[in-house]
């Protein structure tokens, strides 16, 4: 990599008793700059489509059907992938079809990130080279932020088919699917921002650094641990919503977000535009795909004692 020769100089010379300032530092600038993000609108994950009352009790010959008949399971590959390719259609368009008192979170979220932006750089210098540290940190986000995802998502799964319990596994593949939307936006995001990590050219942080004939230049925006992590994170916590499911989740969330800056794999930038997108991406997927959360009227036939019926369910939430 780029820069390794200067960064083995810093390293020689480098003082251990130094750089926990920094990183405390280096942490409480990144939580400033989260938790303004946390308080965005969401014009993505907020699109909460629902079915309006019937105009007159409809006939059984003529009720409609359930919004979503097919759903995606290993033994429909093809409609997971039909789904992951809608949704990611729809994410990226929904901005163009969003109301625009619904995109009111683009200034503060635009705003945070050019702070960060143009001090990512002091930042990172400040933060210092500790090779101990880094690997710890390294470790500790993939595997929090990618390998325990993928693996509590085909737990689920089996779990769930295993003890027949399709909420768990609905849950486990709306995660799969969200954290594939949010992997190919990533590597979308990655090849057109073409933005160095911070061990090149001494944290420079440069876009488009060696221009059209050098692209792509190892890309570092956004971070990929972040927006996997926090797609997943917000499934989980939108589908089982106790107080102590959403700390799990969204505490692991955040120490991912974290540990990309103190490994030095990420600018903080990077790892606020991965954490909110992919907030967003399990917002949207969980809003669109759930079927307790995707719509708010269900419509179907009953056979009673008295002969057929329309059975009304309102899906208010798990549990409700």
């Amino acid at each position: 990599m780029s820069g390794s020769g200067a960064f083995a100089g810093a390293a020689a010379g480098y003082k251990p008793e130094k750089w926990l300032p920094y990183d405390v530092q280096m942490v409480k600038w990144f939580f400033g700059l989260f938790l303004l993000s946390c308080f965005m609108g969401t014009g993505i994950a907020q699109n909460l489509p629902s079915a309006p009352p019937p105009k007159s009790a409809p006939t059984v010959q003529h009720l409609p059907s359930p919004p979503e008949q097919q759903q995606c399971d290993l033994n429909a590959l093809l409609i997971c992938v039909r789904h992951v390719a809608e949704d990611e259609k729809g994410i990226v368009l929904s901005p163009l079809h969003a109301p625009p008192e619904e995109l009111w979170w683009i200034v503060p979220f635009g705003v945070a990130t050019g702070v960060s932006i143009h001090n990512d750089t002091g930042w990172i210098r400040d933060l210092g080279v500790n090779p101990s540290r880094e690997d710890k940190f390294n470790k500790l986000s993939d595997a929090a932020g990618l390998y325990g995802p993928f693996a509590a998502a085909a737990g689920g799964y089996v779990a769930g088919r295993a003890r027949k319990d399709d909420y768990l596994k609905e849950t486990a593949i709306l995660s799969a699917e969200a954290m594939a939307d949010a992997g190919i936006l990533d590597q979308a995001m990655k090849y057109a921002l073409d933005r160095e990590y911070p061990m090149a050219d001494n944290a420079r942080g440069g876009f488009w650094p060696g221009g059209p004939k050098k692209w792509p230049n190892n890309p570092s925006m956004p971070s990929e641990h972040a927006m996997n992590v926090w797609a997943f994170a917000h499934v989980v916590a939108g589908q089982y919503s106790g107080i102590a499911t959403q700390s799990l989740v969204y505490g692991i969330a955040t120490t991912v977000s974290v540990s990309r800056v103190l490994s030095r794999e990420h600018f903080p930038s990077d790892v606020l535009v991965g954490s909110t997108f992919g907030w967003l991406i399990g917002g949207y997927v969980l809003h669109h795909r759930s079927l307790e959360h995707g719509t708010m009227l269900d419509l179907s036939t009953v056979e009673t004692p008295l002969g057929s019926g329309v059975q009304v369910r309102v899906k208010l939430g798990r549990g409700e």
